[in-house]
């Protein structure tokens, strides 16, 4: 799947996501909502890690492509988001900044989000229905997993094999009903759209 990259229109904006992973489960989401992002003029750009925010910000924002940002964050990377819209500051200036900024907070991460939406056996049918339920079983008896929790299991399996977690990003959004959608994954539609 290509980066989706918004039509020239008066109001185009961009979805800055960290990774490639991100930028699958925001595309699933809008079309699990019904919008077409492109035809909105609505982009999604993983931006390469949290770390890349200012660059990102500067190249797509309005001193740079003048591009309305919007974006995912993960909760331990709001301090570099804050930094890069807030002047340097590690932390919002008053709560609720990052959201009127466009910019909405995953607890932990957005795949952690899409585990506690679907839950452990939401996540295990959609890993059934990948093939990939008996590599689950085994990651889950290796003895550096098995006294894990079962949701911190599932976060690592993801992210163990190269692309999983990128085809995951978009295999478990589309198991959720809409009105699942995670609270920043659709807050963050809804700010662009």
């Amino acid at each position: 799947m290509t980066r989706t990259k918004p039509r020239s229109t008066a109001r185009a904006s961009a979805v800055l996501v960290e990774g490639r992973s991100d930028e699958r489960a925001v595309l699933a989401a809008a079309a699990l909502l019904g919008h077409d992002l492109a035809a909105a003029g609505v982009g999604v750009i993983p931006i390469g890690g949290a770390m890349a925010i200012r660059r990102a910000v500067a190249e797509h924002g309005l001193g740079g492509a003048g591009l309305r940002l919007a974006g995912l964050i993960d909760i331990g990377e709001v301090r570099h988001v804050c930094r890069a819209l807030f002047g340097g500051a590690d932390v919002e200036p008053y709560p609720g900044a990052l959201a009127s900024a466009g910019f909405f907070v995953c607890d932990r991460d957005l795949e952690d989000e899409l585990i506690r939406a679907l839950g452990i056996e939401g996540v295990e049918a959609v890993l059934t229905e990948h093939g990939d339920l008996d590599r689950f079983r085994k990651f889950q008896h290796q003895p550096a997993h098995r006294h894990e929790p079962v949701t911190d299991q599932l976060h690592r399996f993801l992210g163990t094999t190269a692309g999983r977690k990128i085809s995951y990003g978009t295999h478990l959004v589309e198991a959720l009903a809409p009105e699942t959608l995670p609270a920043p994954l659709r807050s963050v539609l809804e700010h662009v759209l």
